[in-house]
């Protein structure tokens, strides 16, 4: 697929106007640096209006050997051209999915609470193809409350780790805790879409060392409903322990 052809599409997705206001923005997307394997992270503000960008931190270039003048001048033209020919219809596909929930299942004050999540590959300086986990928070919205400004947090992870395409959209809750709220394998089915989307933000949790009874908190839940959860989820993957279940994720960060 040509970048035009992308072009067309992301404007169809993402079809806004440019004078929208600015709103407080989810100060979570750190945090989840620590769901993934050993990486490199960088941001970015994305611009779905001007299809560009507002901001490119200065770590895009230790994580991808790209000039960060590149993604400057050259916009989200450039950016997509880097993308495996193969991962560009399921990135679409991604964004198609997670905006028709966004503004069909939302309303006006869940979308400023959302972060999103998906991932892609695109080629390094050296030619390789990296894998990209991209989470987006919402920033600024359009008169329709149709997101089109974000900060984008993108984790680098090792090149020999072949992941599926999925899209996943978290709320953050009154506790500030995110909770899933769509998720989809773009590319295939398999043994991880047994997890439903609770069990996702138990995992989460777990994995950050949280007790029952602090997660029963912060998902606004009973204790004994969370340690159902986890007994059920040990079962879906065949796991005798959560230090298994650690080690299992490490492999599956797609998981999350």
């Amino acid at each position: 697929m040509n970048t035009y052809n992308i072009n067309s599409i992301y404007n169809d997705i993402f079809n806004s106007y440019p004078n929208v206001e600015i709103e407080e923005h989810i100060k979570k997307l750190i945090e989840l640096d620590f769901y993934y394997p050993y990486n490199s992270t960088f941001f970015c503000i994305t611009n779905t209006v001007h299809q560009n960008f507002e901001y490119i931190s200065k770590n895009f270039t230790a994580c991808t050997g790209i000039p960060k003048k590149n993604m400057e001048e050259g916009g989200m033209d450039y950016f997509w051209s880097l993308f495996h020919p193969k991962d560009i219809q399921l990135w679409l596909a991604c964004l198609q999915d997670l905006m028709k929930f966004t503004m069909t299942e939302l309303d006006n004050q869940q979308r400023k609470r959302m972060s999103y999540t998906w991932n892609y590959r695109i080629k390094n300086a050296k030619g390789d193809y990296i894998t990209i986990i991209q989470n987006t928070t919402p920033l600024q919205f359009d008169e329709t409350n149709k997101p089109i400004i974000g900060m984008a947090h993108y984790t680098v992870l090792d090149l020999d780790l072949n992941m599926d395409i999925c899209a996943c959209a978290k709320y953050l809750n009154d506790k500030k805790e995110y909770e899933t709220l769509f998720y989809k394998n773009m590319s295939s089915n398999n043994l991880l879409d047994i997890i439903s989307n609770r069990e996702r933000d138990i995992i989460r949790l777990l994995i950050s060392k949280k007790t029952s009874t602090k997660i029963a908190e912060n998902l606004n839940i009973s204790k004994h409903t969370v340690d159902t959860h986890r007994r059920n989820i040990l079962k879906k993957l065949k796991l005798t322990s959560t230090f298994e279940l650690i080690s299992y994720f490490k492999n599956n960060p797609k998981l999350i």
